[in-house]
């Protein structure tokens, strides 16, 4: 344990930085919550590898519905992007471009010398 404490951290890398900040973080709100560490319910016979293992699966069990609920919220912001898009759709535009077929369609032009 003492080699823990005097552990120094080597990586350059922001995201582990930014994980292990995290996980220091969850950790000390565990041990408020809950009153001991991890290694203390251990020693403590607080739990088991069988009540650990459970705590796991529960905790797997709720990321899943965080991710279902992600998607959700990731579907509904992009049915309402495609929606805003589709409301500044210049809509006058396609009417040009109509106008513009019909004109080259009277003019005799009927598309055949173009390749396929």
């Amino acid at each position: 344990m003492e080699h823990l404490l005097k552990m120094k951290i080597k990586t350059k890398d922001e995201i582990v930085l930014r994980v292990l900040e995290k996980m220091d973080q969850r950790s000390l709100v565990g041990q408020k919550k809950y009153g001991a560490t991890m290694m203390g319910e251990i020693k403590d016979q607080v739990k088991d590898l069988n009540r650990f293992l459970i705590d796991v699966q529960e905790e797997l069990m709720d990321a899943l519905l965080y991710i279902e609920a992600a998607k959700t919220c990731l579907q509904e912001e992009i049915e309402e992007a495609a929606l805003k898009q589709f409301k500044n759709f210049d809509l006058n535009y396609l009417d040009e471009q109509e106008r513009r077929m019909d004109i080259i369609g009277q003019n005799g032009n009927d598309g055949i010398h173009y390749d396929k």
